[in-house]
């Protein structure tokens, strides 16, 4: 969060020229939650309200850079995805195992390469919504 803090403020301050982006990595558990994870989702939401104020500030002041935030979600296509995933499956409280159920309805699942292809299209693109 303090990484991300920093980056922005710092974008906002050179300034960027013009029609840059700027794009921070954030997570899904920012809409979804992490019960297993502590205070990672709450952390990975700070991450996303940072990214909105910071482009509000940057419309405010006209100076035409572009700040988005990117949630990909989890994927067991990667070896922590792996054993996250697995953990929710195992989780005790059917609530959670509901909630993960339901993602593939809201988000296509992600790979590394799918995850990748949209932080590019991120820098040429405003997409509609992003999960």
């Amino acid at each position: 969060m303090q990484q991300a803090f920093h980056w922005l403020r710092e974008a906002l301050l050179l300034p960027l020229d013009p029609g840059s982006t700027v794009i921070a990595m954030s997570s899904g558990a920012a809409l979804h939650g992490s019960p297993l994870s502590g205070g990672y989702a709450g952390a990975k939401a700070m991450v996303r309200f940072l990214a909105g104020y910071a482009a509000g500030e940057s419309a405010r002041s006209e100076l035409g850079i572009r700040i988005v935030s990117i949630l990909p979600t989890l994927t067991p296509e990667t070896d922590l995805g792996a054993m996250a995933v697995a953990a929710y499956a195992r989780g005790k409280e059917s609530r959670w195992r509901s909630n993960c159920a339901g993602w593939d309805r809201c988000c296509v699942p992600r790979t590394p390469a799918s995850t990748s292809r949209r932080s590019r299209s991120a820098l040429t693109t405003r997409p509609a919504r992003t999960c």
